[in-house]
């Protein structure tokens, strides 16, 4: 009896020291091990606004601001960007709100920005300069993701639980309209050789292309192997989607031209977000088990991984800033604030 006593408090003990060093990992996350093609900058530091567990959302890159958004504060945090250095916390500002905040799109003639937020069920807009939440406008359950569509002018959200994205108009900053998409929404990316949205159904394995002007589906097709896909990013110059596939862990790219899929590649586990750098022939993704993927294009149909940095569990989107080809991930916090790591491309 007492043998298997002092058994059990082995293992319990060890079950402790385990849970201990996870509990460690995840309040104070460790800095990233070098890369080939990434150099890690550093952390930026976010404003803890209360609460124990902070989970970002979408990154959103707009000329010198990144947009982060909170889905448990419902914060957006607006952070400066230079090629420099990192900004100091308290550079770093806050636009407060109700309600889980998503997705960010701003529009480049007012330089108003609008975001997305669900539980609240509407779309707030907010004047980036003093911060200040201007209106709110009512929209259908599950906001997620918001872009700008530079053709037509219209703020483009999606719902995720119903299958629409809602328009709305920045001048009057109301909805004129929605579009059914035939599946739940994800990710999406605007195409401005056709002026097509490529909108990522996760429910269905497949992408469709939205024409906003005639508020409807225009084509839709498979992304076999692809399952569950979220992120999209586009080549434009090659006529390339890349899409990451939540449910097996793949990058899929697809040929615009033939809708057929002419590459797949292997990363880390729950991919979420995807971005592309034109410049470089790079693609990032990262996902839920918090490992930042790097895939170096060598043709348009020729990929290879570069690098698998491990960052921080939760670590989920991720956004580029093209000017100065830096990378920015987003790290979910437990009990400390949370924050963004940083990395400079290495040509």
């Amino acid at each position: 009896m007492r043998r298997a006593l002092r058994i059990f408090a082995v293992a319990a003990i060890g079950a402790l020291v385990v849970a201990l060093g996870f509990l460690a990992m995840l309040v104070f996350p460790a800095s990233p091990k070098p890369a080939n093609g990434l150099h890690f900058a550093g952390f930026i530091p976010l404003p803890k606004q209360g609460g124990v567990v902070s989970i970002l959302d979408y990154l959103t890159v707009d000329g010198s601001r990144l947009y982060v958004t909170s889905v448990t504060s419902g914060d957006v945090y607006e952070v400066p960007l230079s090629n420099g250095a990192l900004p100091a916390p308290g550079m770093v500002k806050v636009v407060p709100g109700a309600g889980e905040a998503h997705g960010v799109a701003v529009d480049p003639a007012s330089g108003l920005a609008f975001v997305t937020r669900s539980k609240a069920n509407h779309v707030d807009v907010f004047d980036p300069s003093s911060r200040r939440t201007m209106k709110s406008i009512a929209i259908a359950e599950d906001g997620d993701g918001a872009i700008f569509d530079p053709i037509h002018k219209l703020v483009y959200a999606v719902n995720g639980d119903p299958g629409i994205a809602t328009l709305i108009d920045p001048v009057s900053q109301t909805s004129v309209g929605t579009i059914a998409l035939g599946g739940k929404p994800e990710f999406a990316a605007f195409d401005p050789q056709t002026d097509l949205i490529y909108q990522n159904l996760e429910d269905k394995d497949a992408v469709a292309a939205v024409d906003v002007g005639r508020r409807a589906v225009v084509g839709r097709w498979s992304l076999g192997p692809c399952e569950a896909p979220t992120g999209v990013a586009l080549d434009t110059a090659h006529r390339r989607l890349f899409a990451v596939c939540s449910k097996n862990a793949l990058l899929v790219v697809m040929d615009l031209a033939s809708h057929r899929i002419v590459a797949s590649l292997p990363i880390g586990g729950g991919p979420d977000s995807v971005a592309y750098d034109a410049v470089l022939g790079r693609i990032y993704a990262t996902g839920k088990s918090g490992v930042l993927s790097v895939i170096q294009q060598d043709r348009p149909d020729a990929y290879r991984i570069l690098d698998t940095v491990k960052l921080h569990f939760g670590a989920h989107t991720l956004a580029i800033d093209p000017a100065t080809h830096r990378v920015y991930a987003a790290y979910a916090s437990l009990f400390t604030p949370p924050r963004l790591a940083v990395f400079d491309a290495v040509r």
